[in-house]
């Protein structure tokens, strides 16, 4: 990996690494822990939410089809109502190319890379510890996704961290959220400087910079308003728990129903 790129060869990574690829033609990237064996775990929004429906079979799920992958028979397996999928290697990247995301960048590396998303200054946990994490999740879940607060990046981030943000209302984890909303940040507070510095290249170079500091910010290895959460703990400490035990408890009477035909 470099400073330009972070793009990597399959036989580069390995288990309990946080790896990414692109999708739209460079729009965004998706963000996914491998855990060896050519699979991925990764966190997308949840589809296919009522409960008569076998939703870790993903039977309406055009991106992640069991029936369809043609090298593991358990890929796209999730729980139901749970956005945290396996996937095979292969149909995690859908013929794009195969990124590693950077831990424990030094500040000025980090102000380097333009682009949101590819590095954070936070060291990585143990790589079997981040395995750990990841496996538990797809067993139960990481809640609601959220484009801002809670993503594909969160997820990775907090496998390889354990880190969680106090106050969960704005912004969560994710660098890529972060250049979302720390461009057009930048660009409007820089706005008024047009009429103070006539150069345009001076106020490219202001908004820059002020791109750069929002998301040095708003890094996870910076921030102050962080504790480090156990995996089992998760559920309470984000307020999963209750409506885990309602989903439970449905599930269930719906069970005896069933057995009562």
């Amino acid at each position: 990996m470099g400073l330009l790129t972070n793009r990597v060869e399959r036989n580069e990574i390995k288990p309990g690494d946080h790896i990414y690829t692109y999708r739209a033609v460079f729009a965004y990237s998706h963000h996914g822990i491998f855990v060896g064996g050519s699979k991925v775990v990764h966190f997308r929004p949840e589809r296919n939410l009522d409960s008569s429906i076998d939703t870790s079979s993903n039977l309406l799920d055009p991106t992640f089809p069991r029936s369809t992958c043609p090298t593991f028979p358990d890929c796209g397996f999730r729980q139901p109502n749970s956005g945290v999928v396996l996937s095979c290697l292969d149909c995690f990247l859908r013929n794009g190319s195969l990124y590693c995301f950077e831990y424990g960048v030094t500040p000025s590396v980090f102000l380097a890379k333009v682009r949101g998303g590819t590095c954070t200054t936070a060291a990585s946990d143990p790589l079997e510890t981040v395995i750990h994490r990841a496996m538990y999740l797809l067993q139960n879940g990481f809640g609601n996704y959220d484009i801002f607060e809670n993503n594909c990046e969160d997820f990775a981030l907090y496998c390889k961290t354990g880190l969680l943000i106090l106050d969960n209302l704005g912004i969560g984890r994710s660098g890529q959220a972060s250049s979302m909303i720390g461009a057009p940040l930048a660009a409007l507070l820089s706005s008024p400087l047009k009429l103070l510095m006539p150069s345009p290249i001076g106020v490219a170079t202001v908004t820059a910079g002020m791109y750069c500091m929002t998301r040095y910010a708003t890094d996870i290895g910076i921030r102050t308003d962080v504790i480090k959460v156990a995996v089992e703990d998760l559920a309470v400490n984000l307020g999963w728990a209750g409506r885990h035990d309602e989903a439970a408890e449905e599930n269930e009477a719906s069970n005896r129903q069933v057995v009562a035909l």
